[in-house]
């Protein structure tokens, strides 16, 4: 007689501090547009900023068009989508303008 295989369930954590950072906040770290220290509420703005960008928006008006997104989460995606899609010369240049426009 064969003994069935016991699983167990993965145990209960407590979800990380990353975690509980916004997805904004989260997104913009992780292209290094912002320092994982800034508060949500900087970080926020520092987000709309970077979505009111003519190239972020043209590159997510691609996403957005081509998945038929129309929710709001989807516009997080769709602007995650679209600093993933940028090249790191790309990227420096949208931090030096989203710097320019924050002093």
């Amino acid at each position: 007689m064969k003994h069935r295989k016991q699983y167990k369930p993965a145990p209960q954590t407590h979800p990380s501090a990353f975690l509980a950072v916004p997805s904004y906040h989260r997104i913009l770290v992780k292209h290094g547009l912002i320092e994982k220290t800034l508060s949500n509420p900087d970080a926020y703005a520092v987000f709309l900023k970077v979505g009111a960008d003519p190239e972020v928006q043209k590159l997510r008006h691609k996403v957005v068009l081509g998945n038929k997104m129309k929710h709001v989460p989807a516009l997080y995606l769709a602007t995650a989508m679209a600093l993933q899609a940028m090249t790191k010369q790309e990227l420096e240049s949208l931090k030096l303008r989203i710097e320019e426009e924050r002093a």
